[in-house]
């Protein structure tokens, strides 16, 4: 922890930089060098603690939704987080540790004293997975006093987008689509590419470092998602890649559902794909498409690895063998990376009996890479203005000249009106043998966007 302190205290004289990083992100992060492992620790039995580590108080706002509020901190000057998230829906498993990493770097920034002068809280609200409770989520987090939003749930930013103008109230998403995150607008992406982009730049790695790749013949592409905007953002990014590059890829087709685990029509239609993106989560899709006797080669983000747990829980380690995972940042084997480093340090630390269980759950705790590049931007504006003047306008005007050098490569900048930050991406491959994931390919992939 002392070495990410030392190189923060260094990169902060620079410039507006990170202290450490996640998902992200992706959320919505976690392996090595071309050849090194991902860390998979033995199986643990120390019991599991709830989702902080000490117990916080709650309340019910009706007999369906829980939200909860964790002590007032000491600090005269208080900035607090609203966390709109999933604590019982279906989405829940992974939303856990991504919770968890959020608390545990606002601890630490409160305990290292990383924003003078100010004291970072967190308060959650159970959205369930259910877009119909968005809007009844943030008008709760804002009665308790929420400074800034943060989400990791793709319906959020889209239902909440004109009330945060409104209310002149800022919101981080790690889940981003091109329809909400603007130029000038209330919603950052820290850490985090917008959908289409992914989409867009895994089909551009794929063409040109897959060893599978056909080469005699375009590549049949399609992929299922459940019918939400990041999902949606997702395909329509890898779809636009093929349609521009059809001597590439021949899109076979976006197949949308709403909220199911039965895939058997979708599988039918992407049977006799190459390469196919599979739901989120993705283990219902993947045994049922298997079983029907596809062999297509799977494709996802960030956001398909962080429920690598219902993988583990499953046993479909053979059927995903040699899935790409294109991701926004580290993951757990990177041991040379400063924020893996500062996570696993905060992991082991705060909750030493699940140490195991969470780096073999996927990559949701490392979204605290992302919660690094929200919490140095509001650091910012804090500088900028005073911790007694600290409001929206101090984030904005902070962005103009924002960026974040880490380990020797410049991830995060903002200038102007952006709210997009994220440069380079990462590529992963499981390996079903060793149960683990490798990065692949060249160390850092620029993002490809999406022509306009």
């Amino acid at each position: 922890m002392y070495i990410f302190n030392l190189q923060m205290k260094n990169l902060i004289t620079a410039i507006s930089v990170l202290s450490l990083a996640i998902f992200l992100l992706g959320t919505i992060a976690c392996g090595g060098g071309d050849a090194t492992p991902a860390i998979t620790p033995d199986p643990i039995s120390e019991p599991t603690p709830s989702l902080t580590s000490n117990p916080t108080p709650s309340t019910t706002p009706s007999p369906t939704q829980v939200a909860t509020v964790p002590p007032e901190p000491s600090g005269d000057i208080v900035i607090t987080i609203g966390n709109l998230t999933d604590l019982t829906g279906v989405s829940s498993s992974a939303m856990e540790t991504i919770n968890l990493g959020l608390e545990d770097i606002v601890e630490y920034y409160n305990n290292q004293n990383l924003i003078p002068g100010i004291e970072l809280k967190v308060i959650h609200y159970d959205g369930q997975y259910n877009s119909e409770l968005d809007l009844n989520g943030y008008e709760w987090l804002k009665e308790k006093g929420a400074d800034v939003i943060f989400t990791a749930i793709p319906t959020v930013p889209v239902a909440l987008k004109p009330y945060l103008e409104k209310d002149d109230i800022v919101l981080f998403t790690v889940v981003p689509s091109k329809e909400e995150v603007v130029d000038g607008g209330y919603i950052f992406a820290p850490g985090s590419p917008l959908g289409e982009d992914l989409g867009y730049t895994l089909l551009d790695w794929i063409a040109e470092n897959d060893p599978v790749f056909p080469q005699d013949r375009p590549a049949k592409i399609g992929g299922a998602f459940w019918d939400e905007t990041y999902g949606i953002a997702i395909l329509d990014g890898a779809e636009q890649y093929a349609n521009d590059h059809p001597d590439q890829f021949e899109w076979t087709g976006t197949h949308l559902t709403p909220y199911t685990f039965t895939w058997e029509e979708q599988v039918d239609l992407l049977i006799d794909c190459d390469y196919v993106i599979p739901p989120i989560p993705m283990n219902r899709f993947v045994q049922q498409y298997r079983e029907a006797g596809g062999a297509a080669k799977f494709i996802g983000t960030h956001a398909h690895d962080a429920f690598l747990g219902s993988v583990r829980s499953a046993d479909l380690w053979d059927e995903m063998d040699k899935m790409l995972f294109i991701r926004a940042s580290e993951m757990w084997v990177e041991e040379d990376s400063t924020i893996v480093t500062l996570m696993l340090d905060l992991l082991k630390e705060n909750h030493p009996g699940r140490v195991a269980e969470v780096i073999q759950s996927g990559c949701g705790y490392l979204t605290g890479y992302n919660y690094c590049v929200m919490l140095e931007l509001i650091r910012e504006a804090v500088l900028l203005v005073g911790e007694h003047n600290f409001d929206s306008q101090a984030i904005f005007d902070a962005a103009k000249t924002f960026s974040i050098k880490l380990d020797d490569v410049e991830r995060e900048t903002l200038s102007d009106d952006s709210r997009l930050s994220i440069n380079y991406l990462v590529m992963y491959e499981l390996n079903a043998a060793e149960k683990k994931l490798f990065r692949v390919g060249p160390k850092w992939n620029p993002v490809v966007h999406v022509p306009e």
